[in-house]
């Protein structure tokens, strides 16, 4: 698909990796529509994206988006499901023997913003795309976590599904011309990256990686670009992390 002339989706696109990918998308072309919760973020987007507020795991709140999107653009070409959060927590605490197991409530949490996020947007989406015979491209961010990642049981459970979901839709959608991809970021510099981890595991992250750094925002918007203007890549988990695997 050409990116220039299209018109984009970016959820959770008001800061970190999410702003890297729309900026990217809007310098080559695209109208970008970001989605975000953060309403403080959405005020200082850059100039040339748009900014609506959207909860993307209320399926009432994504269709109404989408359903403007369509009346005032006329069409909605790209959505790129960003929107999450990095979430850690060991499966057994022995130091905490009051509370030694993960809490379920974490795990339901981190999987209905990682996971079903990716299923409520995608469906209101790709509804639009279907009944107005748009031929359009669905790239999911999902992680090396996905592989299965010590201390983050809901985490890497939520990115194997959006992984899962990513393959069944690329299977099911293709015939109607619709594209499901997904681009799985190792360890990227962003500030939630080095919220989540401490500087040791940084370090260490660092050194294992063969390239001996952290990616970069700006790489992994390029690597969504090139998805979406390939128009024979279909089902496939793209791996963006420098050579590491965990």
């Amino acid at each position: 698909m050409e990116i220039r002339g299209a018109v984009s989706l970016v959820t959770g696109g008001a800061q970190g990796l999410g702003l890297a990918i729309a900026g990217h998308l809007a310098d080559k072309g695209s109208t970008v529509v970001v989605a975000d919760v953060n309403a403080d973020a959405l005020a200082r987007l850059p100039g040339g994206l748009e900014g609506v507020r959207m909860d993307v795991t209320i399926p009432e709140e994504t269709k109404a988006v989408t359903a403007d999107i369509l009346e005032r653009h006329g069409r909605l070409d790209i959505l790129v499901n960003n929107a999450g959060m990095i979430f850690s927590e060991p499966f057994v605490n022995i130091m905490n023997p009051a509370a030694m197991m993960h809490d379920y409530g974490h795990f339901r949490d981190s999987l209905r913003v990682n996971l079903d996020s990716v299923f409520i947007v995608s469906s209101a989406a790709v509804e639009q795309m279907v009944r107005r015979r748009i031929k359009g491209v669905i790239v999911n961010i999902s992680s090396i976590s996905a592989r299965g990642n010590e201390g983050q049981t809901a985490y890497s459970a939520a990115k194997a599904g959006v992984n899962a979901m990513t393959v069944a839709w690329s299977k099911e959608l293709g015939r109607w011309g619709i594209r499901c991809n997904a681009v799985a970021p190792g360890f990227i510099d962003t500030d939630s990256t080095r919220g989540a981890l401490s500087e040791s595991i940084v370090k260490h992250v660092q050194s294992s990686t063969p390239l001996r750094r952290l990616g970069r925002p700006s790489e992994v918007a390029q690597a969504v670009a090139a998805i979406i203007e390939n128009d024979f890549l279909n089902g496939v988990v793209f791996d963006v992390n420098g050579g590491l695997i965990i």
